[in-house]
């Protein structure tokens, strides 16, 4: 061999070596950026500021979001979720109707009334050490009693601290401290196709977790009733009944939303379910915990409802869907919007410089401020875009802290039932007696006393006391127009109807 070749030679593997050396320590330095990014990344930096409120722990270490193998890997996430959601027991008492056999046969022909207890089952979750828990409204509505089961199977009473029937959230709390809880994510930072958990209690089996992946964000028109804000996550894990109140969680173990609602003709899982943003749902407990009430922000504008226009003109329906944006078609009698500038017909199309295309959209960013909060909302005008800044008003038109009104505390009475003989002895087919009055009371005040029997309360028949406190709390929550109608009577006197405006609340 020549010396030509041996330095051709010795050349090559000079050269096969520093690659190979260059090429590992590039791999080093690229592992351990990696690394420090997901060391980073295992804080939740975007952690709603509402677990502030529930004094949660911004370092807690979560989970990683793959296996070795590069598969997504459930296993501690769903570890850390099953501790922190709790098994929701709710006892309540309605009223069964029968037909009294001699009013049959005698022709009276009215249907009695007995109490009746229920029994109904859902999920809830643990939110801070010291026991405070996030459900479902529609969960506890009408609970006379709440019992939460922990993991560890330990029976505990629990408090309803505060509901919200527009967003069918309820605040619970339970007794005791250093419980496992699940810290808040980032609902905002969720990417249609990523993967999450729901974690829940589905017809009774405790301690369940299903995958499936985020299949679509901001999903309004989902439910009807008392829910005046829809902006869900919608998920194709599966969600069954009992999983109401449970938790929505990502791939590191966060709380992401707590999953409410199932699209079905059954009743059981067909494919799709839906759950309230922790953006959203974190407000609102935050609110009950502090305020006892939800401190809603609103703009103060009216918008067409696109399903009730396509009825009437399926034409303007279609050019409504087709705009990317809300469009301003009015404003509220004191309007926040309209003070700052705003004009019908102007197209919403931010808040804070975060894009709106849609109602549901404009109602989850604006369920994250309080009244009095300021706002930048950039609106499209006939082709031109222009910003405004606005002070967010409550629905009563100011910016006040609306703190928790209790029925029975606002009104300043106790109630009895009164039994269906005695009905029928006074003639009336409802009723309810008046047991005692308050001095300090609104019943005082507008000269409701004791024995004085109401019938109906905004024109609907009354019979216990908790048929008026569902009544008063709905108009409580209605905004400006907080007045009730009594209709009732002392025994052997003469109908009366009496306005209580429950605004003014208890001197």
């Amino acid at each position: 061999m020549n010396t030509g070749n041996v330095k051709n030679i010795v050349m090559v593997i000079t050269v096969a070596i520093l690659s190979s050396v260059i090429t590992l320590f590039g791999y080093n330095a690229v592992s351990k950026n990696n690394s420090k990014r997901i060391s980073n990344s295992s804080v939740s930096i975007g952690q709603s500021e509402y677990g502030d409120s529930f004094d949660q722990d911004k370092n807690v270490k979560l989970t990683s979001l793959t296996t070795q193998q590069g598969y997504p890997d459930f296993t501690e996430a769903a570890a850390r979720s099953v501790n922190g959601v709790v098994h929701v027991k709710v006892k309540s008492i309605t009223q069964q109707q029968y037909m009294n056999p001699f009013d049959f046969f005698f022709g009276f022909g009215e249907r009695d009334t007995q109490p009746r207890e229920q029994i109904g089952f859902g999920s809830g979750v643990i939110i801070s050490k010291d026991g405070y828990i996030i459900t479902n409204n529609h969960v506890v509505e009408g609970a006379t009693e709440v019992t939460v089961y922990l993991n560890n199977n330990k029976e505990m009473t629990a408090k309803v601290v505060g509901t919200d029937p527009q967003t069918d959230i309820a605040l619970l709390k339970i007794e005791g401290d250093d419980f496992p809880y699940l810290t808040f994510g980032n609902s905002d930072a969720l990417q249609v196709g990523e993967w999450v958990l729901a974690v829940g209690n589905p017809f009774n089996l405790t301690s369940t977790v299903t995958a499936g992946i985020v299949s679509a964000k901001n999903r309004g028109n989902i439910i009807g009733g008392d829910l005046g804000i829809q902006s869900f996550i919608q998920i194709d894990a599966a969600v069954n009944r009992g999983n109401s109140g449970g938790a929505l969680v990502n791939t590191k173990g966060e709380l992401v939303g707590i999953n409410t609602a199932i699209y079905s003709q059954s009743g059981d899982f067909n494919g799709l379910a839906f759950a309230v943003p922790i953006s959203i749902a974190g407000k609102v407990a935050a609110d009950l915990k502090q305020y006892g009430a939800v401190q809603r922000a609103v703009l103060g504008i009216q918008v067409l409802p696109i399903e009730m226009v396509r009825q009437k003109d399926p034409a303007k329906a279609s050019e409504l869907a087709q705009i990317d944006g809300v469009v301003v078609d009015d404003f509220s009698d004191r309007s926040a919007a309209k003070a700052a500038g705003l004009e019908k017909g102007d197209v919403i199309k931010a808040i804070n410089n975060v894009q709106i295309h849609n109602f549901a959209g404009l109602q989850d960013q604006l369920s994250r401020y309080r009244p009095g909060d300021k706002v930048k909302v950039t609106v499209d005008r006939k082709g031109k875009e222009q910003s405004y800044t606005i002070e967010l008003k409550n629905d009563a038109g100011n910016t006040e802290i609306q703190r928790s009104s209790d029925s029975m505390d606002l009104l300043g009475a106790t109630f009895n039932d009164i039994p269906n003989n005695r009905k029928r002895q006074l003639g009336i087919n409802s009723g309810v007696e008046v047991a005692s009055v308050d001095n300090n009371g609104l019943f005082r005040r507008e000269g409701i006393n004791k024995g004085f029997i109401i019938m109906r309360v905004n024109n609907t028949p009354v019979n216990s006391g908790s048929d008026i406190a569902k009544i008063v709390s709905s108009v409580g929550r209605s905004g400006q127009d907080r007045v009730i109608l009594i209709a009732g009577f002392y025994p052997n006197g003469r109908t009366q109807y009496i306005a209580i405006d429950l605004s003014q609340g208890a001197k």
